[in-house]
């Protein structure tokens, strides 16, 4: 089991999320050097996946257990140039495209690569792919295709090998959700594991086709804030940049300390909803850099320091990722990703 803890673990904080998840998975998964380097910091020494391209600036103070996946004869000269000048061997995933045409190399190209990597004396220990169309859909005739054409890469890897590596690997979370025969002998996990299904489309895919397994995704991430200020709108004032709302009535707003720079999207202005006393308080005007208005005319004995729940549960309510993803035209990968790291995080 490989979690995958790139981008800030999805924006739950990498020094929070990585302590723990290292007591029940054997891998981690980065798209960057820098983040492996981050996780040897926090003193762990299990393996660590590079998944994302590595330029030769990137490459220093890795160790033998910092794996690199290639996609390119490029990358191989720079990393059998690092063991030259180190005489550290990165052992190396080979990336196969399979469909998707972002990173990896055709079929057809392996023999090359294999050939160039023997010469020199690069350890190669994974082959990889990745799906293009196993999210967004609930037909997944296209997946089965590129899981067909995986198989037939790791055909030709056997044939220039003799046998395959270790590391065989192309599930996400909505392959291994799915299609347990795309774990091979590495499953990379991502947004399942911080409790979020990668799409609406995967969930009823799995519910169809998988009922009564017992997955149950639940979010791990609540994000709070509090209430900073009390605001009183007369009939027919505007709020906020651009004047873009206007009381209808005598209201009270609650001003909020965080904003777009917070990862707080600025399309949930007068789109958006946040928790206070256990009720819904509408967004209203736009967002700012660090700070949002919201309507809390109906909601009772609001003071200045009450809690405010952005992300998450409060009392029977709640505000869930997708919604406001959904509501920012974006997904739930991005909205989590984009929270600021400079938010304090704790554990609960």
């Amino acid at each position: 089991m490989l979690a995958v803890v790139k981008a800030n673990a999805y924006g739950h904080g990498l020094a929070e999320v990585v302590p723990r998840a290292a007591e029940v998975v054997e891998w981690f998964g980065v798209h960057t050097a820098e983040e492996a380097r981050q996780i040897r910091r926090l003193g762990l020494k299990i393996p660590v996946l590079i998944m994302g391209f590595v330029p030769p600036s990137e490459l220093y103070d890795l160790d033998c257990n910092h794996h690199v996946v290639v996609s390119s004869l490029q990358s191989l000269e720079w990393i059998g140039s690092y063991r030259k000048r180190t005489g550290v061997a990165l052992p190396i995933h080979i990336k196969v495209d399979t469909g998707a045409k972002r990173q990896g190399i055709s079929v057809d190209a392996l023999p090359k690569l294999f050939g160039f990597a023997s010469q020199q004396s690069i350890d190669v220990v994974g082959v990889a792919s990745h799906f293009a169309n196993i999210e967004d859909t609930i037909e997944h005739e296209f997946a089965r295709v590129q899981l067909q054409r995986f198989h037939e890469a790791l055909e030709v890897v056997r044939r220039e090998l003799r046998e395959l590596p270790p590391y065989i690997h192309a599930s996400c979370s909505a392959a291994a959700l799915l299609f347990r025969e795309t774990d091979f002998t590495l499953a990379r996990v991502g947004i399942s594991m911080y409790g979020h299904w990668p799409s609406r489309e995967t969930r009823l895919s799995w519910s169809m086709e998988h009922q009564g397994d017992g997955v149950n995704l639940q979010p791990v991430l609540t994000w709070k804030t509090l209430v900073g200020q009390l605001q009183p709108v007369a009939r027919d004032e505007s709020v906020g940049y651009g004047r873009t709302w206007t009381a209808r009535r005598p209201s009270q707003l609650a001003v909020i300390p965080v904003g777009y720079a917070d990862g707080y999207s600025r399309a949930l202005g007068n789109r958006g909803r946040v928790l206070i006393r256990e009720r819904s308080a509408p967004v209203v005007g736009r967002v700012c850099m660090n700070i949002l208005m919201v309507d809390v005319t109906d909601i009772p004995d609001v003071s200045i320091g009450d809690e405010v729940v952005l992300i998450g549960r409060q009392g029977d309510e709640e505000v869930q990722v997708e919604e406001l993803a959904s509501l920012s035209d974006t997904i739930n990968y991005e909205f989590l990703a984009r929270l600021s790291p400079a938010i304090s995080r704790s554990i609960v």
